[in-house]
């Protein structure tokens, strides 16, 4: 019986099928997408070079570092229910949510009057957040046919790395010009043109997937979390070490582990599959994954208040300065997976990552008030070379190490503990930087008189008040910023060895066929990815697609499926097959091949019976046309499963399914010409070139 379908032409099983939705423009929705990906994405970066304005405005040094947090503990919780529920009762409305949601938070965040408000605030806007994120990718698989996937995932990884660069300039240029709270509001505009046009253009059903969610193992998780950043960013601070809350926080989180460890072990579709943590692979790469985020993200947080208060540049000029870290992970993040895709071997890549990463945290530890915008740069570029080597790498090890049923759950594993370490590295770098502040500037103030007003907690919450201090005053306490922020990058000097230790004892395993480099978006976001085994696997063919020898395609199918036939012929075969019938007057009006090259194809099916035309009407395949036709296809098919390697289609029935559908459509797109032969030699068509 034939699997009823929906509107995105998927079964119920979640088989990959046509485009959900035809809009005169496909650019229009895919513009939409990547409006939304570029507000989630612009949110981590260009918060960064506002936060030391922030926080003189708004007071409370102390809790700087949770205006990161909140926003990625929420974003980190919420990314995986807002995608099972996207799945399971449609991707537009909730997609739509998110971003209310998310505007909402920005509004909110723009408006508040300390940083208790602003926290919670920013908080909010993390829940929404993590839906664009997964969302707008989940969408352009809908609307986007399969061979095409790869090509526009690029795009939403491209704009990962334009925000990378831009994000920290345009807050600095907001705070300098504007205000900081413009930080947030520029969302505003962004976030209601992609509302308006995704209501406007995405109609119809949508992809519909039965899932068992795991409330209650989110919901733990994230108590987890918070229990723990919360002890480690209050203790030594607001709290001592040894207090009853401190403690009882600690404990709080322990029990709340134990019962969340209980609870993934009676789950259906546990949020964090315990299994996996008995592949040595995902082991490690998790501990590594959780130093990557630790220490990039706490860099991004602190370096400016380094720029801004201590060199005493301008917001905008601390966003320049940062960009040679930026610049240098962008070009090993890259640079690294075009590397392991050529040569397939990886396991060089943690290893050199994380000791490059580790001499770039010792080089940033030696920095002070004194130092050069030369040396700062070459430190910077250090460490942000060093963050790229590894970033990359470390999701593609994770699906080269697993079965095909673990594929999803391990890659959104290992996104997973970039997102937590990410915290942690926050909220630990503002322990260290706080309470190691707090105690320098009363060594530095000792005996000093001061003005009236200008108590130590003042000149904390409030650098601003340095330049207004006496002058004999002022390098002391430039002196004693300049210590605290650097002395957190020393304390993660160890932390990042662990990693160096633990990469050593990765091992390495032949390259699948069907694991390519993630984009930016997995690479360099903070958001873990969402997506199931099935996802993954299509996600790769089409990867893999785009990158074929498109001219040669039709040559090799030929040969492959047995033919005696020209490639052009192979060609119109099959457009003829996925089409019903072609004119091909109107083929040559398109100018997609020649006139000449498609005259004899017309031909040469014609001579051999593979095709006709009666009278006036378009050609159509005969009964021997069909079959030559579907030789293609299947021919096609075959080279696509040998892309499986051990991942049986036999063993896995859906596998099956994505075959069938992209071996279809991947070799019967009008945009893919034949390579001609002949006295006519190689031309040139509208259309991809190849």
């Amino acid at each position: 019986m034939t699997e009823p379908r929906t509107a995105s032409g998927r079964s119920p099983a979640g088989e990959p099928g046509p485009p959900a939705v035809t809009v005169p423009n496909l650019w229009v929705p895919i513009g939409a997408l990547l409006l939304a990906m570029l507000l989630a994405a612009l949110d981590q970066t260009i918060v960064s070079t506002a936060l030391p304005t922030i926080v003189s405005d708004l007071g409370g040094l102390d809790h700087l570092s949770w205006v990161v947090t909140a926003y990625l503990l929420a974003s980190t919780a919420a990314t995986p229910l807002w995608g099972k529920l996207g799945d399971m009762y449609g991707r537009k409305r909730f997609f739509q949510a998110s971003i209310v949601i998310f505007l909402l938070g920005s509004v909110l965040c723009g408006i508040a009057q300390n940083m208790g408000e602003l926290i919670a605030f920013r908080a909010l806007q993390g829940l929404g957040g993590g839906g664009l994120m997964v969302l707008s990718q989940a969408i352009v698989g809908d609307l986007v046919a399969p061979r095409d996937r790869g090509r526009y995932q690029g795009l939403f990884g491209a704009v990962f790395g334009v925000t990378s660069v831009l994000g920290p300039l345009l807050g600095g240029v907001f705070v300098d010009h504007l205000s900081w709270r413009w930080v947030f509001y520029i969302n505003l505009p962004i976030g209601i043109v992609a509302l308006v046009v995704i209501a406007a253009v995405l109609h119809g059903l949508e992809v519909r997937r039965e899932h068992r969610i795991d409330y209650l193992g989110t919901v733990l998780i994230a108590a987890v979390a918070t229990c723990l950043v919360l002890m480690t960013s209050l203790g030594g601070t607001t709290w001592a070490w040894t207090s009853w809350q401190v403690v009882g926080l600690g404990v709080l989180g322990l029990v709340l582990l134990l019962a969340f460890v209980q609870v993934e072990r009676t789950a259906v579709e546990p949020v964090l599959p315990l299994r996996l943590f008995r592949s040595r692979t995902f082991s490690l790469v998790a501990v590594i994954s959780f130093v990557v985020g630790f220490a990039m993200f706490g860099a991004l947080t602190y370096l400016p208040t380094f720029l801004q208060v201590v060199q005493q540049v301008s917001p905008t000029m601390s966003g320049i300065h940062m960009l040679p870290m930026v610049l240098g992970m962008l070009l090993t993040s890259i640079g690294s997976g075009q590397i392991v895709a050529r040569t397939g071997h990886y396991r060089i890549f943690p290893i050199a990552g994380t000791a490059v990463t580790t001499v770039g945290l010792l080089l940033l530890s030696r920095l002070d008030e004194h130092s050069s915008t030369a040396e700062m740069s070459f430190y910077f570029l250090v460490f942000g070379l060093g963050l790229g080597l590894v970033m990359q790498v470390l999701v593609l090890i994770v699906q080269n190490s697993v079965g095909y049923e673990d594929l999803g759950v391990a890659t959104a594993g290992a996104t997973f503990f970039r997102s937590i370490g990410a915290s942690f590295g926050v909220s630990i770098f503002g322990t260290v930087f706080a309470s190691g502040l707090r105690s320098r500037l009363a060594d530095a103030l000792a005996g000093v008189p001061l003005p009236p007003g200008f108590r130590p907690e003042v000149i904390t919450s409030d650098p601003r008040v340095i330049p207004r201090l006496p002058t004999a005053v002022q390098p002391g306490v430039y002196h004693a910023y300049a210590e605290s922020i650097t002395r957190v990058f020393l304390y993660a000097v160890p932390v990042a060895v662990v990693a160096f230790v633990l990469s050593l004892f990765l091992r390495e395993q032949k390259l699948r066929s069907t694991v390519t480099a993630p984009d930016l978006s997995e690479s360099i976001g903070f958001n873990p990815v969402e997506r199931t085994s099935l996802d993954e696997i299509a996600r790769a063919l089409s990867v893999l697609n785009s990158r074929e020898a498109r001219r040669d395609l039709f040559r090799r199918i030929t040969e492959t499926a047995g033919l005696d036939l020209r490639p052009a012929s192979s060609w119109l075969l099959l457009q003829m097959h996925q089409h019903g019938s072609v004119e091909p007057a109107e083929l040559a009006e398109r100018r997609i091949v020649p006139v000449s090259v498609i005259e004899e194809a017309v031909r040469e099916v014609e001579g051999r019976g593979l095709a006709a035309r009666a009278g006036g009407l378009p050609l159509r395949l005969t009964e021997p046309g069909e079959e030559a036709a579907l030789r293609l296809v299947a021919a096609r098919r075959t080279q696509l499963a040998e892309l499986l390697g051990d991942w049986d289609e036999q063993r896995y029935a859906e596998l099956a399914g994505v075959l069938n559908r992209l071996s279809s459509s991947l070799c019967a797109d009008r945009r893919d010409r034949p390579d001609p032969s002949g006295p006519q030699g190689p031309y040139r068509g509208e259309g991809r070139s190849f």
